[in-house]
């Protein structure tokens, strides 16, 4: 149950972080059946009385002559990934953006990186959830490092607990859990702070897995959910991929557990190639030598077309875990 003050905090707050101005105009291509289109795009803009392109639905052409004429622009990790796939797209593309942010799904060091490369500006990327508005941004000035959603937004409260509930020390992987003005009323006729989704103090439990480091920046590793027990040790998902991604033959990888008679869970990687490229064992070896500690590696790593998506473009792990459930009954054991 979203409030006004819910809505109006996180407006004000990303207004002034965001430095919208006098002229800004916004290129609107995100679904507005979600939050991100719904209340973080257009607040944001109506907020600031700016004109906006409001198109139906993302087409990397479209958006692509368009971009001349705006100057803030938000997007999934999809919209960059398919505007970086069109030749003509370039810095006089850009020329009068100021902004471009992502969210609403992890994006990647080398998808930051190529978008970098490409067009001179670093992606802003900044962390939410429907039921909390947006919880983190990295700095309009300021470093924004590939890979972190940077500090909590003024008047929220950040913290990673253990499964105690225990505050971690910087640098220590737990619940990210956040109070605030943005923070829901609570769930449709569930009693808010009885539900599981708060604790006594009033801190809404995420559900996502990350870390603090010493400089309060966030840093997500994923879902709780999505955590793979291996023989008894804890593997993040992100940890993989993001060696899997280093590789010039890998355009994208996700990483689950899925049942393994003798670990319980096994790690395994599906992992879309490069056009033309196949992936070798030297490849694999560099991707992880000295990264990635040997329980943590793949026991299958599965070459795909394509990951299934939902429509912002997330990944849909369950649907992986889903298809491939028996891959360790099937088939003799790696």
């Amino acid at each position: 149950m979203l409030t006004q003050a819910n809505l109006v905090s996180n407006a004000r707050a990303l207004h002034a972080l965001w430095g919208f101005r006098d002229g800004d105009v916004l290129l609107h291509a995100l679904p507005i059946f979600h939050a991100h289109g719904l209340f973080v795009a257009l607040h944001t803009s109506l907020i600031n009385g700016s004109e906006m392109f409001f198109l139906e639905r993302f087409d990397a052409e479209r958006v692509c002559a368009l971009l001349p004429r705006a100057s803030v622009m938000m997007g999934v990790p999809t919209f960059y990934s398919r505007l970086l796939a069109l030749p003509g797209f370039g810095p006089d593309t850009c020329r009068k953006v100021r902004l471009f942010t992502s969210g609403s799904a992890p994006l990647s060091a080398q998808a930051f990186d190529a978008f970098l490369q490409r067009t001179g500006h670093r992606i802003l990327e900044r962390y939410g959830m429907t039921e909390t508005g947006m919880i983190a941004s990295n700095p309009l000035d300021g470093e924004r490092l590939a890979g972190s959603v940077g500090f909590a937004l003024p008047g929220v409260e950040v913290r990673v607990v253990d499964d105690a509930g225990q505050p971690r020390a910087p640098g220590g992987v737990g619940e990210v859990e956040v109070r605030g003005p943005n923070v829901c009323a609570g769930y449709w006729r569930r009693a808010g702070h009885g539900s599981s989704g708060w604790r006594a103090d009033g801190f809404f439990r995420t559900g996502d897995l990350g870390r603090l480091d010493a400089d309060g920046r966030l840093w997500l590793v994923g879902r709780a959910s999505d955590l793979i027990i291996s023989g008894g040790y804890n593997v993040y998902p992100t940890e993989v991929e993001t060696c899997l991604d280093r590789l010039e033959t890998v355009a994208e990888s996700a990483v689950v557990g899925l049942p393994h008679p003798d670990l319980g869970e096994a790690v395994v990687a599906f992992v879309v190639l490069q056009p033309g490229r196949a992936l070798r064992e030297d490849d694999l070896a560099e991707a992880f030598e000295g990264r990635l500690a040997r329980f943590k590696q793949p026991k299958r790593i599965l070459v795909v077309d394509a990951l299934p998506r939902n429509a912002l473009g997330k990944v849909e792990k369950a649907a992986l875990r889903r298809e491939r459930s028996g891959l360790f009954l099937e088939a003799p054991q790696g």
